[in-house]
């Protein structure tokens, strides 16, 4: 069986010279952004490309091993967002951007970057609600860009629902702290953008925003009349793919850029408006507030900044508030709480509770075939717990316990050269380490919990629970929970251990 990648599938498309439609994509993109939400949530920081995206037994695309290394492919590395710099592991903020530039390939067979098209004028399919959110995830600075995932998955399931399940509920203040900025995305603005009354951030007053991607009070209001002269210094600058422009920050001379880098920099802040910018065609040297062709967009970038730095110390205002007063609060229960502190220590010590603080005492992680030094034994007859191959790879049926899944994925492999390691100790631990399955299943404090569990494909295929002391009823209740955790995908075998 060959392993196939959301690359793969971008890539025969492109050979029959037929994106995508609308439909399909989103029921690919919705539930993967629900599940890298998910990671992103357990502290997993990856790299999302198509090439690192691998199809799983459920149809839908999972991040596999490869999404710990930076893409090759130029089509894969116009995915990442830009602050990535094609080589920085990315959260939630890149993979907004990332999810947006992958479904932006599937529909268009064209990557996110400089001269970029709108997809209305690339296929007919695309309505004007699609268009939006797409602007919205492809800001170029990632403190203007929505981070999101579920309220994301919740606009695109919207706008065509037909062949994906309705994803997780967003949470509804997941977006206030984010000032989503379009006139930074790569997006070209919508041709409506030239109307004379005012605009919220390139989007008219009037225009209805997406379900889940945020609200126009945390937007810069921008005159028509300016707005108007941005967007068309914009598309001049677009024409020009030259990079000539060289940018020099306390003495060091940076680039040289294209306009559109140039453009990107100042967005993201790594360039303002005192800064010197040379032009390597006319010769001139100005400072960025002083170009014309600039100036705006450095001051539009500062007052965003400004402007987050104001709500920030707000925030810090009112909770420093909040805690003085809890301060006093608590002065006065403390000594009715210590009272009953001591009270209930003892009786949880005679009894034994349940905690939601989980401990990990020790954890590893090995993959079978890399760690024994392990390959493929040829003409060899295969078990009932062998359910195919992937690459070379034995793939195994669920239900066993960890040393039999590992048995029997070495039964299947002989002795020879060392492979690959594939998922990390921080993958799988990201996924068993919080322990929130323990408090499920009855785990008192005073008891010790050994979990062995072997990793394949995104699923727990063996694993075994002991726990101090013993108790069968609660082993089972925790290898059942753990068997329906969901882990990064991998066709190899790996096995994790951890202590609690």
């Amino acid at each position: 069986m060959t392993e196939i990648t959301l690359r793969t599938r971008i890539e025969a498309l492109r050979a029959s010279g037929k994106p995508m439609d609308v439909a399909h994509a989103i029921g690919i993109i919705v539930p993967l952004a629900a599940e890298l939400a998910d990671q992103h949530r357990k502290g997993y920081h990856f790299f999302l490309y198509p090439g690192a995206l691998f199809e799983g037994e459920d149809h839908h695309f999972h991040a596999s091993a490869a999404s710990a290394q930076p893409p090759i492919d130029p089509r894969d590395v116009a995915t990442l967002a830009p602050e990535s710099q094609g080589a920085h592991a990315g959260g939630s903020h890149a993979s907004v951007y990332g999810i947006a530039a992958i479904l932006y390939e599937l529909i268009t067979l064209e990557s996110v970057g400089p001269n970029m098209r709108r997809p209305s004028e690339l296929v007919s399919d695309v309505s004007g609600e699609l268009e939006m959110i797409l602007t919205k995830a492809l800001v170029s600075d990632p403190s203007h860009r929505p981070d999101d995932l579920n309220a994301l998955a919740q606009a695109f399931y919207h706008v065509k629902p037909r062949y994906s399940a309705a994803p997780p509920a967003a949470d509804a203040d997941g977006l206030d702290g984010f000032d989503v900025d379009v006139s930074m995305s790569l997006l070209p603005p919508m041709p409506s953008a030239s109307s004379t009354h005012h605009v919220i951030a390139g989007v008219p007053q009037n225009a209805p925003l997406p379900p889940g991607m945020g609200s126009r009070s945390a937007q810069v209001a921008v005159p028509a009349n300016e707005r108007e002269a941005m967007l068309q210094t914009k598309v001049r600058l677009e024409a020009d793919p030259r990079p000539r422009y060289v940018a020099v920050r306390q003495g060091m001379d940076h680039g040289p850029f294209s306009a559109v880098e140039l453009l990107q920099q100042i967005a993201s802040h790594t360039f303002e408006e005192e800064d010197i910018i040379r032009d390597s065609v006319d010769g001139s040297e100005v400072s960025i507030k002083e170009s014309s062709d600039f100036s705006a967009f450095a001051r539009h970038a500062r007052m965003g900044r400004q402007e987050k730095a104001e709500k920030v110390a707000l925030n810090q205002s009112v909770e420093a508030e909040s805690r003085s007063t809890m301060g006093k609060a608590i002065v006065g229960v403390a000594i009715v709480g210590a009272a009953l502190l001591v009270a209930g220590f003892a009786f949880m010590q005679s009894r034994g509770s349940k905690s939601d603080e989980i401990a990990v005492i020790e954890e590893t992680s090995a993959n079978v075939e890399s760690d024994q030094g392990l390959k493929v034994k040829a003409g060899k007859k295969r078990g009932g717990r062998i359910r195919g191959t992937v690459g070379g790879f034995p793939q195994l049926g669920g239900g066993m316990s960890c040393e039999a899944a590992q048995a029997a994925y070495v039964q299947e492999m002989k002795m020879g050269e060392k492979g690959v390691a594939d998922l990390t100790v921080g993958q799988l631990g990201a996924v068993l380490n919080s322990g929130s399955y323990l408090n499920g299943c009855g785990v008192p404090d005073s008891m010790g919990v050994s979990v062995c569990a072997a990793i394949q494909n995104g699923r727990a295929v063996g694993v075994t629970i002991r726990t101090t002391p013993h108790n069968g009823g609660v082993a089972g209740c925790i290898s059942r929970k753990v068997r329906g955790l969901k882990f990064p995908s991998n066709p190899k075998l790996d096995i994790t251990r951890t202590k609690f």
